[in-house]
């Protein structure tokens, strides 16, 4: 058996063979891309200990491939252990060392309110409780150290940590993004003294602002221990199996290395979500390369060459949630002022919204006799009623069955047949109390509730800051994803739908994908007037060895370096690209552009820089699918119900659809990890890659 760590340097970042596996709340996706550019699939159940589920899933991938695990290169992973930790509030006992005077920070927060006009709202408790709050004599400024912390001080206060049954500490002194020598000392000396990890807020967000600094400081530490033991029991059991050491899906949609991720595991609070974008943007370079070469402008206007407009609005429809993205002018949209959990996070990620709506989701009738959908799911275990596992609570995956889009033979995963008598009587039980004429009747409101709560997340991302969705294509993945996309579409206007082909794991595919990526930031504030470029681009330096350091292949990195800026006077930034040296004036004149694409309007005020940051890159070679679609496409036909009238509705087997080919809806495509649903008045093309592009009808 090959002897694999989680320090090997052997593989190269393009290997051959890849597996990606990404981790969900009701199944676990793989993907392996063989030698011969075979794409292979397979769903499993989501185990308690995710790291089961990922090793069965790609064994059972390889069986379908005849690989043997060892023949695989390169294995990358998205995971929900941080995610669900935050949401279930089952991580570490944490404690915060703060500067003295300044234990509640994390109570206080920021003036705004949850809900503005709710007076009866309330905050979240705060991650670290009171009572394992301390504080230590020690004070910075942002021009210096005043006062230095007492070293048999911080020692009794490691003491007081241990009585308090901490197993992770997180430590944020006042103005330490700027200068950390008093945190350092402050780490050095309880890292001698505790058997716990110790999370210090310049190592991980040195940043200032003194709330979203301190909050993800606490956030890394909270998740810290159980990212590391997750991530041990994997290396391990990849090894046994003869992989090779797993690269983790971070949330700013690039991946690292297992050790990295282990020092950091604030980056993995939007593991999977991210890896679903990087797939739906590599599937629309694929589209783009195919509609107008494979030169890299052309990948480059990839959202434009398949929307012939804006970009992607990227829709991933899982077991218990619904998240959406942008993509924009072939970039994935990106953020620093995310919420999980109602807990601030303030490291680069994927800027994606979510909302409690997935085929698990519970429909229910609430005190006011009003339908409601989500956000309680019935998860994998015992799952939809249609599972046939003993669950009894109407999901929008029962009101599917019921509805026709999907069939008694309709295998979901490739092997779980559907009860659909037990969905009928789930949907029966919701239209009695709604006081609704049947199971179908009943099935059509979850379908419509359901499809109105992903709309909504879609207009947060789109209409609310601006920007027209009919300018944008609709990307939809998921496993029930492609069954809403049209109705999506129909609801916002927009005229095209794109499906990848390996649309029901999309996120495991664009594990296969993703670029190794890490960022660093650093607060540095002056206005462009008085900035001195010299210094400046000495920070900027700093920042790119720092962010190159953690990367295979760190040589070959591409470093693209940003200016966080805001006129005076404003509270907000807007990260501006800074070329090969930093002028004042060209910087200046891109804030400008650019707060006017994004605000309307520039002012004529001065222009403040509040931070600078560095994100070096490693490429990976984007995945080469061969694609053939061979056999007997039309397998059957069933009755299906769209706009309250039943239609015989043809049945596809998608992977048998030809590259070229058309087809008039209604129309349904059936795969194994996914069901595609063609309302009528739509057409269906089969892309070159497999990619399925629907759009509406002319007139229509």
């Amino acid at each position: 058996m090959t002897d694999r760590t989680a320090n090997d340097q052997t593989r190269t970042v393009n290997d051959r063979i890849r597996v990606g596996a990404d981790v969900g709340g009701t199944f676990t996706d793989v993907v392996l891309l063989t030698a011969e550019d075979e794409l292979v699939t397979a769903k499993v159940p989501t185990t308690d200990d995710q790291s089961e589920g990922v090793l069965d899933g790609i064994r059972k991938a390889c069986e379908k491939a005849d690989v043997d695990p060892e023949e695989i290169d390169a294995f990358s992973h998205a995971m929900t252990v941080s995610t669900n930790a935050l949401l279930e509030g089952t991580g570490a006992r944490t404690a915060l060392v703060t500067t003295e005077g300044f234990c509640d920070v994390l109570e206080i927060g920021r003036q705004d309110r949850p809900a503005l006009y709710d007076l009866d709202a309330e905050r979240p408790d705060p991650l670290v409780p009171r009572h394992r709050r301390f504080e230590i004599a020690e004070r910075a400024t942002p021009e210096g150290v005043e006062v230095e912390p007492d070293a048999n001080s911080v020692r009794n206060l490691a003491d007081r940590i241990r009585d308090s049954d901490a197993e992770s500490v997180a430590v944020s002194l006042l103005h330490a993004y700027a200068h950390p020598e008093n945190e350092r000392r402050v780490a050095r000396i309880l890292r001698e003294e505790l058997d716990a990890p110790v999370s210090v807020s310049h190592e991980v967000l040195a940043a200032f602002r003194e709330y979203e600094r301190t909050a993800t400081t606490a956030v890394d530490a909270y998740v810290t221990p159980k990212i590391d033991a997750y991530l041990g029991r994997l290396v391990e059991r990849a090894a046994a199996a003869g992989l090779p050491a797993p690269l983790v899906m971070q949330s700013n949609g690039g991946i690292a290395d297992a050790a990295t991720v282990r020092e950091h595991a604030v980056t993995t609070c939007l593991s999977g979500p991210a890896a679903g974008v990087v797939g739906a943007d590599a599937t629309a370079k694929g589209v783009a390369a195919e509609d107008g070469g494979a030169d890299a402008t052309a990948k480059r206007a990839a959202a434009e060459s398949v929307s012939d407009s804006a970009g992607l609005v990227t829709f991933d429809m899982g077991g218990t949630s619904s998240d959406v993205s942008l993509v924009r002018d072939g970039e994935v949209e990106r953020t620093t002022e995310a919420e999980i959990g109602d807990r601030p996070v303030g490291v680069p990620m994927v800027d994606v919204t979510t909302v409690g709506a997935g085929g698990g989701s519970v429909a229910r009738v609430d005190a006011g006799g009003a339908l409601r959908v989500g956000p309680e799911s019935a998860g994998a275990d015992p799952g939809p009623a249609c599972y046939g596992k003993g669950g009894i609570e109407p999901t929008v995956t029962d009101a599917n069955a019921v509805l026709g889009y999907l069939g008694g033979d309709t295998a979901l995963g490739g092997e779980l047949s559907l009860d659909l008598d037990a969905a009928r009587d789930a949907l029966a039980d919701l239209a009695d109390e709604a006081d609704l004429s049947g199971p179908v009747e009943a099935a059509r409101g979850v379908y419509r509730v359901a499809n109105a709560n992903m709309t909504r997340a879609v207009r947060a991302v789109t209409v609310e800051r601006g920007r027209d969705p009919r300018n944008f294509a609709l990307a939809a993945f998921g496993g029930a994803g492609p069954m809403h996309a049209a109705a999506l579409a129909e609801r916002l206007n927009v005229g095209r739908v794109v499906i990848p082909r390996a649309c029901g794991v999309l996120s495991a595919f664009g594990l296969l994908a993703a670029d190794e990526t890490r960022d660093a930031v650093r607060t540095y504030r002056t206005t462009l007037a008085e900035a001195d470029s010299d210094t400046i681009e000495g920070v900027l330096a700093d920042l790119a060895d720092e962010a190159r350091a953690d990367l295979r292949g760190p040589d070959t990195a591409t470093v693209l370096r940003e200016a966080d800026l805001r006129y005076a006077g404003q509270s907000f930034e807007l990260a501006v690209e800074v070329g090969d040296a930093f002028d004042p004036e060209i910087v200046a004149e891109q804030f400008h552009e650019t707060h006017e694409s994004a605000s309307g309007y520039r002012m004529d005020e001065a222009v403040e820089l509040v931070g600078l940051r560095a994100q070096a890159t490693v490429a990976r070679e984007t995945p080469a699918v061969a694609y053939e679609g061979a056999g007997e496409a039309r397998v059957g036909e069933r009755e299906a119900h769209f706009g309250g009238q039943r239609r015989e509705t043809p049945i596809y087997r998608r992977e048998a659809l030809p590259a070229g080919r058309e087809f008039a809806g209604p129309a349904i495509c059936e795969q194994a990890d996914s069901t595609v649903v063609v309302p009528p008045a739509w057409r269906a093309a089969v892309r070159d890659d497999g990619t399925l592009v629907l759009e509406r009808e002319a007139g229509e």
